[in-house]
């Protein structure tokens, strides 16, 4: 962000945060005209801007390209936080590994300011640690740095000038190093293929899929991941393929395709055996797409559902422990109730290691347990700023925030009979005019009973009459068991009368009726037919039959006046 802007001022270049940026120097749309302005999200710090900009399902990682590494666009909200309260930047990010620390870090500097040349200098010297063989990325982020430096942005004094430059002696080297070594593998494939040797073969697809997924090209090496398909002979196989493409996919954003090989994997024979890990990380990425998609009870549940194996980062490439405790606590928080938070959560011994790593979590989840809603707000308020950071959370941060709250003032209100709006309001840190909305918003939608005294500041709860309510269960099962009784009474009357005909047993047919339970067929109009079929409609038993439900009906008629 220019310095020389004011802070609700957002420069809109492919360096400032509002466009992705990609080792392919593509980029992604940004809107900025007026018609598209907003205010501020509800809750946000006022240290935060908020822009709409065109998001890919990789939440702003610089992963979006022309070549279909963006597998979709969605607008969401922009938010350029300046102070985060309690990042610790070289701490956070030493949980991760591989792309997805390049990611976080291409991430925070988008978005945070204050943070913005020390994510740079982190990303550039993990990929030349690293010996990168993304080239392109590399020299766009050595960009990014130079151009920030220039505006003078805090800390640029500390930037030394290995940082600010890429030796292209080194640079050239490593890109042909790359091209030379496709080339090899393409040609090692093809006479792999030549041979029709089933294993060199997916081997061959899987080591050139990883030197692509080295290179930055997603894309292609998810097409080399997915060719392996066909030459699967055996369940490990079939694993190895489904994590591979998982995450890839996950980097890609295209996370209905997460879902889909999750499923292929866990129907896997071998993975019920001892791939504990494995099944950890299935229930991670599985996690991480129901998130992304809004489903946030079923992501719950496949957060909560991990196990201790992962708690030693061991997904160091997706995500981190920590992530683990901070998206399965927040999902729940969000969509489960009580019996399920004590039930899931809190007694959940596998995930109370995940929650040791974030005590803030843990402290939000027990106060709101307890009911202790002024310390879960402040928790809350506390980290948002962090977690509008995250790069699979920002987006989401918002809708689970509000879900919680909704949570809470239902929670608060259903014991009692009146509440005081006004010592409520100051429960939730809010003014009365603001709570009154949000229980007007609660009452339309039928979470909450009761109405609102707007005078005396009272909410009401709706009484429902209980005498009335049994009196009126009561008289719905007298009526049924009235109905019932008249059938029964019918049914006796009518075998009674003779009115069930039975047809010799010598006799058979098939009229085109039903068969009925005492012999013979019932047609289809309700005339009882014999075994015959419809030649025998006029038998003289049926003669009887007619005289015989004539004589029953004004009997039965007869009596029901009487009574």
């Amino acid at each position: 962000m220019d310095p020389r802007l004011s802070p609700d001022q957002t420069i809109l270049s492919p360096d400032s945060g509002m466009m992705d940026t990609s080792d392919n120097s593509t980029h992604s749309t940004s809107i900025d005209s007026e018609m598209y302005a907003e205010s501020p999200v509800a809750g946000t710090s006022s240290h935060s801007n908020v822009n709409l900009a065109a998001d890919g399902g990789n939440h702003g990682s610089s992963l979006g390209d022309n070549n279909g590494n963006s597998k979709r666009k969605r607008f969401v909200k922009v938010v350029e936080v300046d102070t985060p309260n309690n990042l610790d930047l070289d701490a956070y990010i030493a949980s991760y590994k591989g792309h997805t620390k390049i990611n976080r870090l291409e991430f925070i500097a988008d978005r945070c300011p204050s943070l913005q040349i020390e994510a740079l200098k982190l990303a550039i010297t993990e990929l030349k640690n690293t010996q990168t063989l993304n080239i392109p990325r590399l020299s766009n982020l050595v960009k990014r740095l130079n151009d920030t430096v220039k505006f003078g942005v805090p800390g640029s004094s500390n930037v030394s000038n290995d940082l600010l430059n890429v030796d292209k002696a080194w640079a050239d080297s490593q890109a042909l190093k790359a091209k030379q070594h496709t080339e090899l593998l393409e040609g090692e494939l093809k006479n792999y293929k030549r041979n029709s040797i089933k294993e060199s073969i997916r081997m061959g697809n899987i080591e050139l899929g990883n030197h692509l997924y080295a290179c930055g090209d997603l894309a292609a090496a998810h097409r080399c991941y997915t060719r392996t398909r066909d030459y699967c002979t055996t369940s490990k196989h079939i694993i190895e393929l489904c994590m591979n493409v998982i995450k890839v996919s996950i980097e890609l954003g295209n996370f209905p395709h997460v879902l889909t090989y999750v499923l292929k994997a866990e129907s896997t024979p071998e993975i019920s055996q001892d791939k504990d890990i494995t099944k950890a990380k299935l229930k991670a990425a599985s996690g991480l797409a129901n998130l992304d998609m809004g489903k946030y009870n079923t992501a719950a549940r496949d957060f909560l559902s991990i196990g201790e194996e992962l708690v030693g980062h061991q997904y160091g490439d997706v995500l981190s422990a920590n992530d683990i405790a901070v998206y399965g606590g927040l999902c729940a928080l969000a969509s489960f109730n009580r019996g399920e938070l004590k039930r899931l959560v809190i007694d959940n011994v596998g995930f109370r290691q995940y929650l040791e790593l974030e005590p803030h979590i843990r402290d939000l989840i027990q106060g709101f347990y307890n009911s202790t809603y002024a310390v879960c707000l402040d928790i809350m308020d506390k980290w948002k700023n962090d977690y509008l950071l995250d790069l699979h959370l920002h987006s989401h941060i918002e809708t689970l925030y509000n879900n919680i709250r909704r949570k809470a003032l239902v929670q608060f209100t259903s014991p009692f009979l009146t509440v005081d709006l006004t010592k409520m309001a100051k429960s939730f840190a809010t003014s009365v005019p603001e709570l009154e909305k949000e229980l007007v918003s609660l009452i339309v939608m039928g979470q909450i009973e009761a109405r609102i005294d707007s005078q005396q500041k009272i909410l009401w709860a709706k009484q429902t009459n209980k005498r009335s309510a049994i009196f009126e269960r009561a008289t719905a099962m007298s009526r049924d068991y009235e109905r019932e009784a008249k059938g029964l009474v019918l049914r006796i009357q009518m075998i009674n009368h003779g009115l069930v005909v039975k047809s010799p047993a010598s006799e058979k047919g098939s009229g085109g009726g039903i068969e009925g339970p005492e012999g013979g067929f019932e047609h289809q109009h309700g005339h009882r037919l014999g075994r015959g079929g419809r030649g025998e409609r006029e038998m003289p038993m049926f003669a009887d039959a007619r005289s015989n439900v004539s004589q029953f009906l004004s009997n039965f008629t007869r009596d029901r006046h009487r009574a």
